[in-house]
């Protein structure tokens, strides 16, 4: 009998290269596997140079380039069948191929933790608990010293399998954990009860309003089709998502929902659990290893109904996929930016595709991107003019810093109307993007300033820490007591930060709750909830924040927002700057005036007669927008361009800037610069200095976005190839979000 040729495996491993590995299945192993078990998208264990790894089947082959002498066979098998199911597999790779990052290294970024080392799934289901034979057999004098252990018995005994979350209803834990040490009770897993589709909901849907019955009518919940719910603040749109779901649901499918930041998921997640009544999970970066994996899990076996995460939950399988809604789709955080820089608007969209079901992007402030793909009939534009029930558009002040005494950052004008809106029993937020007490530390006799010894920035006084901390590479020191420079004690905080400001405010309204909300501190635990928590109770208050106010919460009972420095924006180096003021003051505005009292927005500006901040206060973001497009389709930038830049960055400048250089000669060697394709750079980026490290980048831009891939393809292989590239850290950044 011929013997059976051998079988080759490709497979993707956690490493930098941008490649595949060729590895023998040993006979023994191919005879005692099942076919599915060697199949694409299972997990395999192989030696990779001196250490074992995990890795990736992508494909089967008969062939190697490799004589098959030369290839060492797989050590172990993982799975026994995929992990997802093949059209979200094939998406993973077209992304790792898109973005132009190694594959292996791609893929195992967007499993959970548990499963890149190695372990088994988890048995999925409703977790049960039930007698084991020893504890049937327990007589009725047992136990009566542990009343609780006995009472839990008993309750199994009378009812054969109880669910874990009934049981911790009534019982600790720990009864239940020293029953099974004594194994006396045992967990079973089964499949959670269908819910009849008439306990569906919880709560009755609201009222819909013409343009929502509208945008709703107009959304085929059948089949691909791209929705830009385009809503002011305030307008509506959760209400649609809830609606849509509901439909989907009662199909028998399940939907995904993408938010940008883990601080809207509280208040999010309980506006969809007090609507449904069925499974719902959320993954997020805050959730432990164990729990994200049965997260991911129960959205993979169809336990979970709807599944709410952030950028990375656009990667979780589902086994029914009917719906995938991505809000506040304009948001830079949906970008990622280090490592996988993929973006997880687009790679939704393409999913979405690819498994024939509608998507939803909505937003406040939709991109330009998006806009354009409007415009060129992608996507369907539903726009949502008014806000729902009585709540009606914010008022808008401009206040001029020239001429206004102002105080920690807060003009005089501003300080009045705070204290009139607490007064009147609401609440006030006022928005300043810079944490910190103040943004730089300066000397008053000889100039000297605080500055970072690993960026080209300035150290941020964080007077409640007694710090100076780089906001960038998270260098610290403590403040000063002299200038190091001529020793003097004439140290100034200089600018305002948030904490600055909420120190002055304090002392203005002693008696008023003053809520600060950034980085800093929403760290401890259930912070943020307590911010919720005291602008749900109505009760007036101050809440001052960075962006992270900005994004999608809804405070009922604000009703004046403050922007202490709308000029930032203005003068931005980046092409997007403009954009991303107008959609970042429009979404802190829209915060006030969401129910039943009207809103006013005081802004306060050293340019109270720019033209685009009038335009933006006058005529909105709408109208802001559209004039935005012909100015980027004039200078030839996205979406008019297709655009990647590659990144080098070294701890010595020349070395970053001689790699980009040679990237350059390699691409122009491959494809000469023309009016269809064109190189910038190399130039350092704007933070050329960062945690130690220069950073310099080289822009490619090109008409047709096939031409750009096929360059970047050839380049990033020569340059992989190239001596030079152990020298630097180097990547390839496609529809880059920041420069």
């Amino acid at each position: 009998m011929a013997d059976l040729a051998p079988l080759i495996l490709r497979i993707a491993v956690p490493s930098p290269l941008r490649r595949l590995f060729d590895y023998l299945v040993p006979e023994a192993m191919a005879e005692n596997s099942s076919q599915a078990s060697l199949q694409p998208g299972c997990r395999v264990t192989v030696n990779f140079g001196r250490r074992e790894v995990n890795g990736l089947i992508i494909e089967r082959a008969a062939t190697s380039e490799f004589a098959l002498d030369k290839l060492k066979p797989i050590s172990q098998l993982i799975d026994s069948e995929p992990l997802l199911p093949s059209s979200l597999f094939k998406l993973f790779i077209w992304a790792s191929r898109y973005y132009q990052h190694p594959i292996g290294d791609a893929l195992f970024s967007t499993l959970p933790i548990l499963l890149r080392k190695g372990e088994l799934p988890p048995a999925q289901g409703q977790r049960c608990w039930q007698l084991s034979t020893f504890g049937k057999g327990l007589g009725p004098d047992s136990l009566k010293q542990a009343r609780k252990q006995r009472a839990l018995v008993d309750l199994l005994q009378a009812e054969g399998i109880v669910s874990d979350e009934r049981l911790a209803e009534t019982f600790s834990r720990a009864i239940l954990k020293q029953l099974e040490q004594k194994t006396l009770i045992e967990p079973i897993f089964q499949a959670p009860p269908a819910i009849a589709l008439e306990k569906l909901l919880k709560q009755n849907p609201l009222s819909l309003y013409s343009s929502q019955q509208v945008a709703m009518d107009a959304i085929d919940l059948h089949s691909f089709n791209c929705s830009l719910l385009d809503g002011i603040t305030g307008s509506g749109k959760t209400e649609v998502y809830l609606q849509s779901i509901e439909k989907v649901l009662r199909y028998g499918r399940q939907a995904l929902v993408l938010i940008p930041e883990i601080s809207l998921t509280p208040q999010t997640e309980k506006r969809f659990r007090d609507r449904f009544n069925v499974p719902i999970v959320t993954l997020h970066s805050g959730l432990t290893d164990k729990q994200r994996l049965n997260a991911w899990m129960q959205a993979r076996d169809g336990t979970a109904k709807i599944i709410m995460g952030t950028r990375s939950a656009i990667f979780t399988p589902l086994q029914a996929p009917g719906l995938i809604i991505l809000d506040e789709e304009h948001d830079q955080s949906y970008k990622q930016q280090e490592g996988f820089r993929y973006s997880a608007r687009d790679l939704a969209v393409i999913r979405a595709q690819q498994e024939n079901i509608p998507i939803i992007l909505g937003s406040a402030t939709p991109s330009l991107e998006s806009l354009n793909n409007c415009h060129k009939g992608r996507y369907q534009h539903l726009i949502l003019s008014t806000r729902a029930g009585n709540a009606v558009q914010p008022d808008w002040k401009v206040i001029d810093l020239k001429t206004e005494r102002s105080d920690s950052g807060i003009a005089a004008t501003t300080l009045t109307a705070i204290g009139d809106t607490l007064k009147n029993n609401h609440q006030v937020l006022v928005f300043l993007n810079r944490r910190g007490y103040a943004p730089a530390m300066l000397c008053h006799q000889c100039g000297w300033t605080a500055e970072c010894k690993s960026c080209d920035s300035r150290l941020t006084v964080h007077r409640a820490r007694s710090r100076l901390i780089c906001h960038h590479c998270d260098y610290q020191q403590r403040i000063p007591q002299q200038c190091p420079c001529c020793l003097s004690r004439q140290l100034v905080a200089a600018g305002e930060g948030t904490e600055r400001s909420e120190a002055f405010l304090q002392r203005c309204f002693p008696g008023t709750k003053v809520l600060r909300v950034d980085r800093d501190s929403t760290r401890k635990k259930g912070a943020m909830q307590e911010v919720f928590d005291t602008a749900d109770s109505g009760q007036p208050c101050i809440l001052i924040g960075t962006q992270m106010l900005a994004k999608g919460h809804h405070f009922e009972n604000v009703t004046l927002v403050a922007v202490l420095d709308a000029d930032s924006g203005l003068f931005s180096p980046d092409f997007r700057g403009h954009e991303r003021m107008g959609q970042l003051l429009t979404q802190v505005a829209g915060r006030s005036g969401r129910g039943d009292a009207p809103g006013r927005v005081f802004v306060q500006t050293h340019q109270p007669d720019h033209p685009l901040l009038e335009m933006l206060i006058t005529r909105g973001y709408g109208y802001f927008a559209e004039q935005l497009i012909p100015q980027r389709q004039l200078t030839q930038l996205p979406p008019f361009r297709h655009m990647a830049v590659i990144r080098a960055e070294s701890n010595r400048a020349d070395e970053a800037e001689a790699f980009l250089r040679l990237a350059r000669k390699i691409a122009e060697s491959l494809v000469p610069a023309t009016p269809e394709l064109s190189y910038l750079g190399p130039l350092p980026a704007i933070m050329e200095k960062r945690a130690g490290r220069f950073r310099y980048l080289l822009q490619v831009e090109a008409d047709q976005r096939g031409a750009l891939q096929s360059l970047l393809s050839a380049v990033a292989v020569q340059l992989e190839n190239h001596k030079d590239s152990r020298r630097v850290r180097w990547s390839i950044d496609v529809d880059p979000q920041e420069l």
